[in-house]
């Protein structure tokens, strides 16, 4: 990873790495330690999907992490199913105490955004925002918000 951020000229800064927790469970102490690598080069980690897999407190704590990703089998009903609601705002306060962010995935609603957003949390991934895009209309959201050039975004072959 630090000879690709290199060779392709890239900040660690604007690469953001996502694990999902069942990758977490096979060996925690090598986890912790190669996270910790990456969070060297700038890099930020998310874990993806929380949630749905073996989450372990104990695990959370020890990991070098920056966010939470709420997986959108909370989120598609959190308008409307008291428990997923609770779920989400649990999964938020959680984040919040331990200083990470917390980004909910797959809001489409109006409904789903409003009621994250009472809940505390303020970033978020999914249909209601954007569909996918072609190339042309990315770039032009980017320059009309000030966002990083593509020359920072570029896709890079890890290979």
């Amino acid at each position: 990873l630090e000879q690709q951020l290199k060779k392709n000229n890239i900040q660690g800064k604007w690469l953001d790495i996502e694990i999902t927790e069942h990758v977490l469970i096979h060996d925690i102490e090598q986890c912790v330690s190669v996270l910790s690598d990456i969070k060297k080069l700038g890099v930020t980690i998310s874990i993806d999907d929380f949630g749905t897999g073996y989450s372990s407190l104990n695990y959370l704590k020890r990991l070098p992490i920056d966010t939470l990703k709420i997986d959108r089998s909370f989120v598609q009903e959190c308008s409307d199913i008291d428990e997923d609601r609770e779920i989400c705002s649990a999964i938020i306060h959680l984040a919040s105490v331990m200083g990470l962010s917390v980004v909910a995935e797959g809001v489409e609603t109006e409904s789903q955004a409003s009621t994250l957003i009472e809940l505390g949390c303020h970033v978020f991934q999914g249909y209601y925002f954007y569909k996918p895009l072609p190339l042309a209309r990315v770039e032009m959201l980017l320059a009309k918000h000030n966002g990083p050039s593509l020359t920072e975004l570029k896709p890079i072959s890890l290979n």
